[in-house]
């Protein structure tokens, strides 16, 4: 399938489902977040393993491990390592928990996808703006001690070769602030359903959720210490480092 046939048929998905999206909207006008949430809850895994579907065909294999380590009764925050574009939909449609992320202000001008990316409560970030950053960084924090996981790339930008690169240090920030579990996820083949040839084609992905990383009491020093050990334990889990 060509890149737009993919996102015509995933457009095609959001307008069929435009009901719930609907509904979502109007559950958070009447205050009944719970309810928005539990639709959504529902809703957006279908939708990422949709996505996944429509990039990889019935030929992608994605093997997933260590959904023990998630914790069910708190919120975390995941850290994994930046593949593709095809990072996001597989976790959505793995991990099975209420899940949002970081993304570019300029999602918000995609209709209906950015109506749902509201609904699970993900954080838009504008790169350009320092002011709108440190907001962002506020929405996010009190996004995660309200219960809603969020999910962080430190790399920065896609590896699109799955070379795996250094991390940038302020993104555990978040969870450093809210105190949330770092839940460390290895991402290991994801590049190969579109940046590998520009195009949509199937692949092998091995996803690994390994064990939670505390971030609550820790002194400066093991704070400070906290990227490079998530940086080392995303890492043990790829096939090639380099």
């Amino acid at each position: 399938m060509t890149t737009f046939g993919a996102l015509c048929k995933i457009f095609g998905f959001l307008i069929r489902n435009q009901k719930y999206n609907k509904q979502c909207i109007r559950y958070a006008k009447e205050g009944n977040i719970a309810a928005r949430d539990e639709l959504a809850r529902e809703k957006v895994p279908v939708w990422a393993k949709f996505v996944v579907d429509m990039f990889g065909g019935d030929k992608t294999v994605i093997n997933v491990k260590g959904l023990e380590n998630i914790p069910q009764d708190s919120a975390c925050v995941f850290i994994a390592n930046h593949q593709g574009y095809m990072d996001i939909p597989v976790i959505l449609s793995t991990c099975g928990k209420q899940t949002g992320f970081i993304s570019k202000v300029e999602i918000l001008k995609v209709p209906m996808l950015s109506s749902w990316m509201k609904h699970m409560e993900c954080v838009f970030l504008d790169r350009k703006s320092p002011r709108q950053q440190v907001e962002a960084m506020s929405k996010a924090v009190k996004a995660v001690q309200a219960g809603y996981s969020l999910v962080i790339f430190p790399e920065g930008h896609r590896s699109k070769d799955g070379v795996f690169r250094d991390f940038h240090p302020g993104s555990f920030k978040l969870a450093l602030r809210s105190d949330a579990p770092i839940v460390p996820v290895t991402i290991d083949g994801t590049y190969h359903m579109y940046e590998e040839k520009g195009k949509p084609q199937p692949a092998t992905v091995n996803i690994t959720y390994h064990p939670p990383v505390p971030t609550a009491g820790l002194s400066k020093e093991e704070q400070a210490a906290i990227p490079e050990k998530v940086h080392e334990i995303i890492g043990s889990a790829l096939v090639d480092r380099v």
